[in-house]
């Protein structure tokens, strides 16, 4: 959450900057506010996010919705103008209820997919329901963990006959059995994605 708050350009914007505020696990662009020097002092000092608003004044997120934003890190453009805001949040982002201010439909294809497990995984059916091809794999241990193993022999193969195109869907197709196979043992895209951000880390000494 390094963020030189002296170093910003406040002048440009007539003592504000320009925040873009960013799920950091999706991607998704979730607002665009503004700051001034007060707002971004008060979200380092808490490390959740507060803007500037010509109308409601220091506004701190989610302080009467409940749907704060957990500041993850905060960079400044190369101007000095701007500020991107990566954050964890609480609820959605939007006034009118939507997850963003830009729509409801997710940028990032894995972490849609990886949503829709979890609502898969915390409906299961109704009384007299079929279950669904996700919410069988769910139930079954073998019945995964069998369907993994082929979508990876399948991806191998794809790959050894040099074929782009039926690569490309196997992958997509073991991505899904391999969100599917991890999610009973408590886990998600983001645990997935923390290792992969732990490991891009340059080493400490």
């Amino acid at each position: 959450m390094k963020l030189d708050v002296a170093a910003l350009n406040f002048d440009k914007g007539q003592g504000l900057v320009t925040v873009v505020t960013q799920d950091a696990s999706t991607g998704d662009v979730l607002m665009v506010a503004h700051a001034d020097r007060e707002a971004l002092e008060r979200t380092l000092a808490t490390g959740e996010m507060h803007y500037r608003s010509r109308t409601r004044g220091l506004w701190h997120k989610g302080a009467t919705s409940g749907n704060t934003q957990k500041v993850v890190s905060l960079s400044a453009d190369c101007d000095g103008d701007a500020v991107l805001a990566r954050v964890e949040k609480a609820g959605p982002a939007c006034h009118t209820g939507d997850e963003t201010c830009f729509g409801e439909g997710r940028w990032d294809a894995l972490a849609h997919l990886d949503a829709t497990l979890a609502a898969r995984a915390a409906t299961p059916p109704t009384e007299g329901e079929k279950p669904g091809y996700t919410r069988r794999l769910l139930g079954d241990r073998n019945l995964r963990l069998k369907k993994l193993g082929e979508e990876a022999a399948e991806l191998v193969t794809a790959c050894a006959d040099a074929d782009p195109h039926r690569a490309a869907e196997e992958a997509a197709d073991l991505l899904y059995h391999l969100l599917v196979a991890i999610r009973p043992l408590g886990l998600t895209l983001d645990d997935v994605k923390g290792v992969l951000t732990a490991r891009a880390q340059p080493p400490k000494g």
